[in-house]
């Protein structure tokens, strides 16, 4: 199990986190090139996942397929991924599905609920994309990724993607990954960001934006 710390900001430009992690005292490097991170969320009619994320309960899962490409409409080599998490530490569990077609969401939802280990029936409620960086430290004890340029569209009541109804270009997310043997050591990183650790889902955001 691993800790993922994120600090969201508002209106602070991408760059400018890039740099303050080049300049790190422990030493970051890029150890993957930026790419598009496409996502599909899925969750019960009653929102279960989201609404366990809002009450802060301590164990819950998170449904969603993801899959790297500039151009969100070609969907090649996708993953379905469960994350568990219990408190602060979390899981990721990735199982490689086939391509689908983003037109045609009911396939994909069939193969989901066959794969998921969720009592409820799942069905898509969101896509979203982003720009993310990868750094880590030299060791590959410590990574960060960068988010940006977010968008969003809800698949709750509009089944077939258009476009993104919800761009956050205001937005851009840190987050700092490590192992939970680690914890004892994260000061020495977590002090030199100059930011302020946040509680921040893009799934959560995402349903904010376009359902409620």
């Amino acid at each position: 199990m691993r800790y993922e710390r994120k600090y969201k900001m508002y209106d602070v430009v991408p760059d400018i986190l890039k740099q303050a992690v080049k300049i790190h005292p422990a030493s970051f490097i890029k150890i993957y090139p930026d790419r598009q991170i496409n996502n599909i969320y899925f969750d019960t009619s009653t929102l279960t996942t989201y609404w366990d994320n809002v009450n802060g309960v301590g164990s819950r899962k998170k449904y969603r397929v993801r899959w790297y490409n500039d151009d969100v409409s070609k969907v090649e080599k996708p993953h379905f991924e469960v994350k568990a998490r219990i408190n602060e530490l979390g899981t990721k569990k990735v199982i490689r599905i086939d391509d689908f077609d983003l037109d045609n969401i009911r396939f994909l939802t069939r193969i989901v609920n066959e794969l998921s280990d969720t009592p409820g029936r799942l069905q898509p409620i969101l896509l979203n994309s982003y720009k993310r960086s990868y750094y880590g430290t030299r060791d590959g004890k410590f990574r960060v990724t960068i988010d940006w340029h977010l968008r969003y569209f809800s698949l709750m009541f509009a089944q077939r993607f258009t476009r993104y109804t919800v761009e956050d270009f205001n937005a851009t997310v840190l987050e700092l990954k490590y192992d939970r043997d680690l914890d004892d050591y994260t000061d020495r990183i977590t002090q030199f960001f100059p930011f302020r650790q946040t509680k921040s889902s893009k799934y959560v955001t995402g349903v904010q934006y376009t359902i409620y």
